[in-house]
């Protein structure tokens, strides 16, 4: 079965053709500067071909994206008749999506009526599956949402301490985000450890983090809100802050509530704090040159995580694993170490020499650890496709 899988940004669009059960990509690529003038970079294998197309909106970029797949140079297919569904990353359901599903023109409506929870990303993935509808209409399509994996939350976790009517009015909520990477990486620690009921800590890390407590498989809680926002510091957003310290801001320096949230999102997190770059690599190099600033910035970001991990083995009452995945989880050996060395009281245990890889599924705890850690990089189109392929193949 071959699955197009669509991750469509306001101005671009990533996209993958793979085989959902063997999880082989036969070709993938970017569209950049929709609306602009339009780019195509798209690889097969090691070879790459870049050509700039006009994209003057997301159809023309879907096209370019069908053309070069049935090139009889650059593709992979003979006909577009042979992609049997498309998979498209959707960022917010809401409280609509609790699962990936088929869409129809309820669901479109529903993607439509969470625009104002994302309303950065939501018309985005709107457009790119109106793009794919036009482009290939009788193709199934399925949504996946990154917030279906966390609505499996109590209300203890999902429920803000504010007056009821903003919950039941304008459905404000904790929802959490990275659900298809937390999804796929507590289906996949299942597998390796080879049990279905225990209790596992995810922590996605890179440029945007989130930790999630799942037991048993399902989400328990999670640290993103109902934005992004909120949770450990990431590259440049600010993670968890006192509310008063936005109207602090916004009224010394005479800032919108807009303009601040534009600052937390976008320059602050370890980029505020180190001055240098939002890039763990580069505040790596700094720490390595006696840089206080970036040794802060990765401080702050190991405690914050370690002291989450600390809060979900409480909710959990317990833990058995802790994953690490995502750019800087998967390839972050000193950052794991320095995370679990807050953890020594649970009796977490790296072996140094099984820690000591970077981008590798790999057990990394010690053979006397209390607690399984493991290495799993995420694989987020892998688990877009194969939800797609389950809906496709229950409907037929």
């Amino acid at each position: 079965m071959n699955v197009l899988v669509i991750n469509a940004g306001s101005s671009s669009l990533k996209y993958q053709l793979m085989n959902p059960e063997t999880g082989d990509v036969s070709a993938k690529g970017l569209c950049e500067r929709i609306y602009i003038d339009g780019r195509l970079t798209h690889k097969v294998g090691d070879k790459k071909v870049v050509k700039d197309i006009p994209m003057p909106s997301h159809s023309e970029a879907i096209s370019a994206v069908l053309d070069i797949l049935v090139d009889p140079v650059d593709g992979v297919i003979k006909s577009v008749d042979e992609i049997d569904a498309v998979g498209h990353r959707v960022l917010h359901g809401g409280m609509e999506f609790s699962d990936s599903c088929i869409v129809n023109d309820d669901v479109i409506a529903a993607i439509k009526k969470c625009i104002p929870l994302g309303p950065l990303h939501n018309p985005a993935n709107l457009m790119g599956i109106e793009a794919c509808q036009a482009v290939m209409p009788k193709t199934p399509q399925v949504a996946v949402f990154d917030t279906a994996f966390h609505m499996t939350m109590p209300p203890k976790a999902y429920r803000y301490a504010i007056p009821t009517e903003y919950y039941e009015n304008d459905d404000i909520r904790r929802y959490g985000f990275h659900g298809t990477s937390h999804k796929y990486v507590a289906k996949r620690t299942a597998e390796l450890v080879g049990k279905k009921e225990f209790k596992m800590i995810n922590c996605h890390l890179g440029n945007g983090s989130s930790l999630c407590a799942i037991k048993d498989g399902k989400c328990q809680d999670t640290t993103m809100g109902l934005s992004p926002l909120a949770g450990v510091p990431m590259g440049t957003r600010s993670g968890d802050i006192d509310a008063c310290v936005v109207q602090f801001i916004c009224n010394k320096y005479g800032m919108s509530v807009d303009e601040c949230l534009n600052m937390l999102n976008k320059k602050s997190g370890v980029l505020a704090l180190s001055g240098v770059s939002s890039d763990f690599r580069d505040l790596e190099a700094g720490e390595a040159n006696g840089d206080e600033n970036c040794i802060l910035a990765l401080n702050k970001f190991f405690y914050e995580v370690a002291k989450y991990i600390g809060a979900y083995a409480a909710a959990l009452n317990g833990v058995d694993v802790i994953t690490f995945t995502a750019g800087v989880g998967e390839n972050g050996p000193d950052t794991r170490a320095a995370i679990c060395s807050y953890l020594e009281f649970m009796g977490v245990k790296l072996d140094p020499e099984a820690n000591n890889c970077r981008g590798k599924e790999r057990l990394i705890s010690a053979p006397d650890s209390k607690v399984q850690v493991w290495v799993v990089p995420t694989n987020e189109e892998l688990m877009i496709a194969q939800d797609t392929a389950e809906l496709v193949n229950a409907a037929k």
